[in-house]
């Protein structure tokens, strides 16, 4: 009989990939708008409670702090219990504590939920991002990862403009975006329908149960199209224990983790470099709260450009240059950003750097998951993402910084600089990946000796 991935990997989509698809995109809708609640409300926030640049900075780092704890969970937990139960308890923790997050009542209540709120966002990211990789055959797994975010992304503008219509309503306004963010525990109810991946349940050992999943979805795929195209002759990875995180700083796997961290810190770095601080940036510069936020929300519209034209171009072109592509896009885009005064060129600066940005997060996720055996996967998705909001923890801190002593302009030259770094790490690290299945490009891993755990 043909091996588990194998057999997965031949396979056209079914309504068990069609349902995948629902929760993961659901979820990804109110995390990424999530995400962004914070930077839309900052500056009614610095209004009523009359804060500081810095204090916005500290609570933005309070939240990247939980997203650092929540990616490290979030690859144990799916490691533990399974991808589908971890996903389902990540989004649950995200949409509870979003909704608290509408009841802080100082700086402090506030940063503490944030920081929980975090843990929710990143844990449900590394699992869903690892379970997209397993769960979709090898020529659609970049597709789907890209469709998914696109669906994700028109979060981040329905949040914006939800943002433009509630924080002008009154001084405390600002607390219906978090409203609007718990709304992700729909996400988890649809998450029970969703299959466990079969690769998982293989290299723990379970393997009447990811025989019995893979029967499953042949027959829903026969029950529709009739037929299937015979699976290619490759093994399946060998039973393992639950490995620890110190693995993946051990032959095999650290030069991959050292190239994915770098890749993880200056994208995240530069990401929220512009994201998070556009609307306060702009607030700062002159421009009254409606209009900084209207700005925004314009721009806010192509978020889920990017994804769309990752989802078709990630299988057309090569990951790897795709991704380097991309990054240098980021940093040209930027720049012109940063000197543009007129506000129609601000939108279109903003919106070339929007694109670019969210087309790179896009093929980053599927990237990185791809780059390690199914029994660390989610350990080196989790660690590598964990790395990446660790760094931003100071993120902020660097942007106030660099802010106060160089001006605007500087801000986004930083932003550059970021991305010129990731764009170089793709070009002259990073493996091949496209139309490749995961055992393959992980093979040559596969056959090097491992330390004893």
């Amino acid at each position: 009989m043909a091996s588990i991935s194998a057999r997965l990997d031949r396979l056209p989509m079914t309504s068990a990939h069609s349902t995948a698809f629902i929760a993961l995109a659901f979820a990804y809708f109110f995390e990424l708008g999530d995400l962004n609640t914070f930077a839309y409300a900052a500056p009614a926030v610095i209004r009523q409670w009359g804060i500081s640049v810095g204090t916005v900075a500290l609570i933005t780092s309070a939240s990247f702090g939980g997203m650092t704890i929540g990616a490290l969970a979030g690859g144990k937990l799916a490691n533990a219990i399974g991808r589908r139960r971890g996903f389902i308890l990540s989004t649950l923790l995200y949409g509870v504590f979003s909704l608290l997050n509408a009841a802080a009542w100082d700086v402090a209540s506030l940063a503490v939920l944030r920081f929980i709120t975090g843990i929710g966002l990143s844990a449900m990211t590394v699992i869903a991002n690892t379970y997209i990789s397993e769960f979709f055959p090898k020529h659609l797994r970049g597709r789907y990862m890209g469709l998914t975010m696109t669906v994700g992304l028109l979060g981040i503008p329905a949040t914006a403009w939800v943002a433009r219509l509630l924080v002008p309503v009154a001084p405390w306004g600002w607390r219906l975006i978090f409203v609007w963010g718990g709304l992700g525990i729909v996400a988890a109810l649809v998450g029970r329908w969703m299959a466990e991946s079969p690769r998982w349940l293989s290299v723990q050992g379970r393997t009447e149960e990811a025989e019995a999943e893979v029967v499953r979805l042949e027959r829903l795929a026969l029950d529709r199209y009739g037929s299937l195209a015979e699976p290619d002759q490759q093994a399946d990875e060998p039973i393992r224990q639950r490995p620890p995180y110190a693995t993946l700083f051990r032959s095999p796997y650290l030069g991959r983790t050292v190239v994915l961290t770098v890749i993880s810190i200056t994208g995240t770095v530069g990401f929220y470099g512009f994201m998070s601080w556009v609307p306060t940036l702009l607030f700062e510069r002159g421009f009254s709260v409606v209009k900084s936020l209207t700005f925004v929300s314009v721009m806010a519209v192509c978020n889920p450009l990017g994804a769309l034209l990752a989802a078709d171009l990630m299988e057309r072109f090569e990951r790897k240059w795709f991704n380097t592509a991309v990054s240098l896009l980021v940093a040209v885009a930027g720049v012109a950003y940063g000197f543009s005064s007129d506000p129609t060129w601000i939108m279109v600066f903003g919106a070339l750097v929007v694109i670019s940005l969210q087309a790179g997060a896009t093929g980053g996720y599927i990237y990185t998951s791809e780059l390690y055996s199914t029994d660390v996967r989610s350990l080196g998705t989790g660690m590598t993402y964990g790395l990446g909001r660790l760094a931003n923890v100071a993120g902020p801190f660097a942007v106030a910084a660099v802010y106060a002593g160089l001006g605007y302009e500087a801000v986004f030259g930083f932003v550059a600089g970021c991305y010129v770094l990731r764009g170089v790490a793709y070009a002259v690290y990073g493996p091949l990946t496209t139309g490749r299945s995961l055992e393959d490009v992980n093979a040559a891993l596969m056959l090097r000796p491992r330390r004893a755990s």
